[in-house]
């Protein structure tokens, strides 16, 4: 009798019931009765992967990293294919939460992904050259999709300054999920994944402030945000960047040009003429010299940065109204 040989079987008919019952629980949120029947499922059938990656899939769900690693390692045991299995994707994500560095080297390796360094580096695994990527952040809340840098297959590190409703700061770290939810493309035509958020990896020391600006041409605005960035921070034009988008839309392919002027973004919902956060067009006009923008920078830098963007042209720039909003 192999319990645990990894000859394929069809799954028993209580073993699909008691499945298929967890997964709609799981959709409603009722994670602790879900866990119940997918135990039951896996001590049905302890021989199927599939009854480990379920398990898996729940704790992560409840980021319950302990038990997704332990799920997570005996789905793969079972596996029967060498390399892509999603199982490994999801050992991949509870190692990361867990800074389980080689276990997390091993599992991209596994599933197919080039790692650079020893495959028992103890260290992060760096270095992958994943490039840029969107990321939704609380994707059960308040949803908003911000740009990012990949570190690895499970981590992004914000480079957009959130806006204070998603409790997220320039430079934290998240934890995301291994599959797309939308694309976002550019003028160029490149098109980047939107994954969304599981939970923070890594704080931010660097709070994020509002400011409203007045800047009589956009090079003024850029010049503000070239500061930002030469000091080692962030300055990003509110009005410009923020587009407010239906859950349909953000999980499309959504191109990410900021719509200025004329232009009518058919799949954009926030108001013509309301710059800042709840819209992004103007109502015809090419420029509106009041911005929102928001700022991440220490405390003891944020006046000091505004204050010598003024000075370098005081007859075309000022500001007003500074906050600290996260």
């Amino acid at each position: 009798m192999r319990i645990f040989g990894k000859g394929r079987h069809r799954p028993s008919a209580s073993w699909r019931q008691a499945t298929d019952r967890a997964f709609t629980l799981i959709g409603d949120g009722r994670y602790e009765d879900a866990g119940a029947l997918l135990t039951r499922a896996a001590d049905l059938e302890p021989w199927l992967s599939e009854s480990w990656f379920n398990l898996a899939l729940l704790h992560k769900f409840r980021h319950d990293w302990e038990q997704a690693r332990a799920a997570g390692l005996r789905a793969v045991a079972l596996l029967d294919r060498d390399s892509g299995a999603p199982d490994w994707w999801n050992v991949g994500i509870a190692a990361t939460a867990l800074q389980d560095w080689p276990l997390a080297r091993r599992a991209w390796q596994a599933y197919g992904l080039r790692v650079p360094g020893a495959a028992n580096d103890p260290g992060e695994p760096l270095g992958m050259d994943l490039g840029s990527a969107a990321v939704r952040l609380s994707p059960e809340g308040e949803a908003e999709v911000v740009w990012g840098r990949r570190l690895d297959p499970a981590r992004i590190e914000v480079l957009s300054i959130p806006l204070p409703s998603s409790g997220r700061r320039w430079g934290e770290v998240v934890l995301h999920d291994g599959v797309p939810h939308g694309e976002r493309t550019t003028a160029a035509g490149h098109t980047y994944p939107v994954f969304d958020e599981i939970e923070l990896w890594a704080p931010s020391p660097v709070p994020t402030w509002v400011v409203l600006l007045e800047a009589a041409t956009e090079a003024d605005r850029d010049a503000l945000e070239q500061l930002a960035a030469d000091a080692g921070f962030a300055a990003e034009d509110w009005s410009s960047s923020v587009r407010l988008l239906c859950r349909m839309c953000s999980e499309s392919r959504m191109p990410s040009d900021e719509g200025d002027g004329e232009h009518l973004d058919p799949h954009d919902h926030s108001e013509p003429g309301h710059p800042g956060p709840l819209g992004h067009r103007t109502d015809g006009q090419l420029w509106v010299p009041e911005r929102e923008c928001g700022l991440a920078a220490p405390a003891a830098l944020v006046r000091g940065l505004l204050d010598g963007w003024v000075a370098d042209s005081p007859d075309s720039r000022d500001w007003r109204d500074l906050e600290e909003v996260c």
